[in-house]
């Protein structure tokens, strides 16, 4: 399965670390773009460090997934994301900010980000967007809304509680298992309702 990554700079960096790595798990190829504020909130979320260098925190980020992700600047417009020509199964961006909301809801195209999201719509090809802000304006809500009657998928940061989480893990594992679900990857990240 060929899978593209997008990470921008809202919070929730545990959540794209924990989705590269359970993408990687299950042998995706995985096409990575993170933009400048993504790199920041990765840096200070994970590293602690928002100083460190991009190429330092895409390092630390990829790992061991390195033979399985291919890292494109976030102005690469020759990546093969920024193409409806290009045989993708899938696009997720996580988090998604609500600057990358409104401008995908405009149809505006500022980087590799949202231009493979642009051409996920174009396509009908399946987009998840997993924004985390809260609380959300009315301008928020209908770029959202935009979106979904658009063909992607609102997927929020949002855990749930019934599969009796006990670490933070637990929480960040439900919520890739939701991403996981809806580009069509079986997991068992967290116990499902009923089990």
């Amino acid at each position: 399965m060929r899978v593209f990554l997008g990470v921008t700079g809202a919070s929730g960096a545990p959540y794209a670390e924990r989705l590269l790595r359970a993408l990687a798990a299950v042998d995706c190829d995985i096409g990575l773009t993170a933009s400048r504020s993504g790199i920041e909130v990765i840096a200070t979320e994970l590293y602690k460090d928002p100083s460190l260098a991009r190429e330092e925190v895409l390092e630390r980020f990829v790992g061991s997934a390195a033979s399985q992700v291919t890292v494109y600047g976030e102005n690469d417009f020759r990546s093969p994301y920024a193409s409806g020509s290009a045989q993708v199964d899938a696009y997720v961006i996580c988090p998604c900010s609500m600057a990358t909301v409104g401008t995908l809801a405009s149809g505006a195209m500022q980087n590799l980000i949202h231009r493979a999201a642009s051409v996920a719509l174009k396509e009908r090809r399946k987009l998840v967007l997993v924004p985390r802000e809260t609380p959300l304006s009315s301008i928020h809500l209908r770029g959202l809304a935009t979106l979904n009657d658009a063909g992607a998928v609102i997927l929020f940061a949002a855990p749930g509680f019934y599969h009796g989480p006990e670490t933070i893990d637990d929480l960040v594992d439900f919520v890739v298992a939701r991403c996981l679900d809806q580009i069509g990857i079986d997991n068992a990240l967290a116990k499902r309702w009923g089990e």
